[in-house]
């Protein structure tokens, strides 16, 4: 065969890779408000960088009449690219080509970008659109699953791994998503569950719908098991390019620094009316939080699951930063299960990939009651402990107002090697409120009083101009300075600066016994 007739030969067998499961399937694909598979890496990666591996693999399988249904590719589209300059390793089940089934070959060519990928030291993307499992290939489509599993669990904390759940995903197959960093969801056209609403109203006899079951807002804001959701596909592919900007491409690089033209000195005197006087008015924390980042941008993570807690990336002076912080518009900040657990995931993620932390600390306390207790909170609320004292990254502290009782010493106080712990002069370091503390304390001596109100009222005032205030704790050298909020963003820029050669280490071990 000549030179040509070979060239040729390359051209049809291209041809026919790119086109998936053929025409009628990607109209379907289009028609249910889908992209295809290379579409959306066309989204997701820069222009003309995608480079594919096992183009032309396929299937092994010869029961069930599988020897003559081969496509090349496999349902699945494997490589590597770059966003924004910056390498990536990405793979996008093609639901055009067998529903994007995984077959042990589909697995491999995912495997083969995962190794490379973990290998060379880059983020793996995955986009999954899925019917599962395939059938047809009994236990080996089973082993496919596993061999991805051991491969996100090797490659947890040495390089960044995103999901995007963009059409189906149950069963087994969920469970890889779950093993990576972040997970985006895309609203009507994605779902997710271990089992879908006929097996359950079978076994349980519940009546459900796949978008209440397992779709973008289930999982955004019930369950928590995805961290983004988006209205559509390029949306989605767009936040994940978001996302990635802020991201280390391993956990031996830092962060990537962008050039910033928002004044590291600015000041925001509006800062000083944020936090209200009175200590039971809610205010929201995001008005502080973005008043202090580059260009005031924030680009908030769980935006729509446990909201007492607000978490997200931003940047001060160029640099990326992990934010957490209390929400005291929403349960009054306070701490609860769910808290605990997006809070914790967050502080290790930042941990494991070089990226500082800032946190605002507005916080009652614990949420208490009985659903908690029964639900654990002793052990979730020790999830987050456990985060902030095993972090070595620099983590800059801001009380903005109450940091009371065992929630003042999580929320990276000095006590668990927080770096830098600032407060305003609205802060209040104590065990509890001034309420609490004399109804407690001093009940006998209200009681004794001639005007119990009046002594009560009196002794509120003399804890309140105790512990309602920073400066105790500041004389200990518990807090390291009391500022004027208007000075917030250069003082943390400042911090930051001087913490960026901190080193810090752990003891030696093979892992500690994180409370889960």
């Amino acid at each position: 065969m000549g030179n040509q007739e070979l060239l040729a030969q390359l051209e049809a067998k291209n041809r026919r890779a790119l086109e998936g499961g053929g025409p009628e399937r990607v109209r379907k694909q289009h028609e249910g408000g889908k992209l295809t598979a290379r579409e959306r890496l066309d989204v997701l990666l820069d222009a003309g960088t995608f480079q594919e591996v096992d183009r032309f693999k396929t299937h092994r399988c010869a029961d069930f009449g599988m020897e003559e249904n081969k496509i090349a590719g496999d349902g699945v589209v494997t490589g590597w690219g770059a966003i924004n300059g910056r390498q990536v390793f990405v793979f996008a089940q093609d639901f055009t080509a067998f529903g994007g089934s995984l077959s042990l070959a589909h697995a491999e060519k995912i495997c083969k970008v995962m190794r490379m990928a973990a290998k060379v030291g880059a983020p793996i993307i995955g986009l999954c659109d899925s019917g599962g499992a395939r059938i047809q290939e009994g236990v080996n489509s089973l082993a496919g699953y596993g061999d991805i599993f051991l491969l996100n669990v090797m490659a947890s904390g040495v390089v960044p791994q995103i999901t995007a759940i963009m059409g189906p995903s149950a069963g087994g197959a969920v469970y890889s998503p779950a093993l990576t960093d972040w997970i985006f969801m895309v609203e009507k056209t994605s779902h997710m569950f271990i089992t879908g609403p006929e097996v359950i109203k079978a076994v349980t006899r519940e009546v459900v719908n796949k978008e209440d079951l397992g779709g973008a807002m289930a999982h955004n804001a019930k369950s928590g098991v995805a961290h983004f959701s988006a209205p559509d596909d390029r949306t989605c592919l767009q936040m994940i390019r978001q996302l990635v900007d802020f991201l280390p491409a391993n956990n031996m690089e830092d962060p990537p620094r962008a050039a910033c033209a928002d004044s590291p000195d600015r000041r925001d005197e509006s800062l000083r009316e944020v936090v209200p006087a009175d200590p039971n008015k809610p205010y929201d924390m995001r008005r502080i939080i973005q008043s202090n980042l580059d260009d005031q941008a924030f680009f908030e993570v769980h935006q729509h699951w446990a909201r007492n807690i607000v978490v997200g990336f931003g940047r001060l002076d160029g640099m990326p930063v992990g934010v957490i912080a209390n929400q005291p518009a929403v349960m009054a900040g306070s701490l609860d299960i769910d808290a605990s657990i997006k809070g914790a995931r967050f502080v290790r993620f930042c941990d494991a990939f070089n990226i500082p932390l800032i946190i605002y600390e507005d916080v009652p306390g614990f949420l208490p009651g009985t659903h908690q207790e029964y639900g654990g909170i002793i052990k979730h609320g020790a999830k987050l402990i456990y985060a902030f004292c095993e972090a070595t990254v620099p983590r800059i502290t801001l009380i903005t107002r109450k940091a009371y009782g065992g929630a003042y010493i999580v929320m990276s106080s000095k006590h668990i090697r927080g770096d830098i712990n600032l407060a305003y002069p609205t802060a209040q370091i104590a065990v509890m409120g001034a309420e609490g503390a004399v109804n407690i304390i001093s009940r006998e001596q209200i009681q004794a009083a001639k005007d119990p109100q009046a002594e009560r009222a009196r002794l509120i005032g003399e804890y309140q101009e105790k512990f309602s205030n920073p400066y105790r704790a500041a004389e200990m050298g518990y807090i390291d300075d009391v500022i004027d909020p208007a000075d917030t963003r250069p003082r943390l820029i400042q911090a930051l600066r001087m913490l960026r050669s901190k080193r810090d280490t752990n003891p030696p071990k093979k892992h500690g016994n994180i409370p889960l």
